[in-house]
């Protein structure tokens, strides 16, 4: 109950000081590309339910069914000249504060997944975070806030997607539903806050202690300190 007081109070608060910024992307991505402002992508959510995820528009409108899918590589030519910008901030995650006001999501949690990708999590992974409402961020995005590089550097994306990130990031979620609490809800605010601004930390090992050992092929892209 404190969680969900405290995503409503905190994302409503975003939304006010945020809107000097919210407000310019709107209109210029209104202007530009294809003239699309929101893009409504499904994502399962909580209880393994289906949801529409809100997202400022960075791609081409027919980019699910191109290229790696809903997987995006580092210079994917899908993507739109401000997209480039808007994903490599982060803003284009910001429209779902929406779906944390609506109840969909909180401010921290699972990253929700599309089903191609949610079917790629291990058994057990997935039975564990549909337990919670999924994030706008938490420790999987935060340990893979570089994922579009990791998957550009390997000889086949789909391949190493699968059996590489989605098994390492389902241990990272399933260990944030295991470590639920309000500390861990603030300090997971408080750190991805940090790593925008110093994409290079390793805050999060730090900050987060017991987190799973990355993977050897992972190990010098999560910034990991072993």
């Amino acid at each position: 109950m404190m969680q969900r007081l405290l995503d409503i109070l905190l994302a409503g608060t975003a939304i006010v000081v945020l809107s000097p910024v919210l407000i310019p992307v709107v209109i210029a991505l209104r202007f530009t590309g294809e003239g699309e402002i929101f893009y409504l992508q499904k994502r399962i959510g909580y209880g393994g339910r289906a949801f529409g995820v809100f997202k400022f528009a960075t791609m081409l409108k027919d980019s699910p069914n191109m290229n790696t899918g809903t997987i995006t590589v580092r210079g994917d030519p899908r993507v739109l000249p401000l997209g480039r910008f808007l994903r490599k901030t982060k803003i284009n995650e910001l429209p779902q504060l929406a779906n944390i006001l609506i109840g969909d999501m909180s401010l921290v949690g699972p990253r929700p997944q599309t089903e191609r990708c949610f079917e790629a999590f291990p058994e057990r992974s997935k039975m564990e975070v549909v337990k919670v409402r999924p994030g706008l961020s938490g420790i999987g995005s935060i340990v893979f806030r570089g994922e579009e590089d990791m998957i550009h550097e390997s000889n086949d994306p789909e391949c190493f997607y699968d059996q590489v990130i989605m098994p390492y990031k389902g241990l990272l979620e399933e260990w944030y539903v295991a470590n639920r609490s309000l500390e861990n809800y603030l300090k997971c605010i408080f750190v991805t806050v940090w790593v925008v601004i110093f994409p290079r930390s390793s805050l999060v090992w730090s900050a987060f202690k017991g987190l799973p050992r990355p993977p050897s092929e992972l190990v010098r892209f999560v910034n990991y300190p072993g």
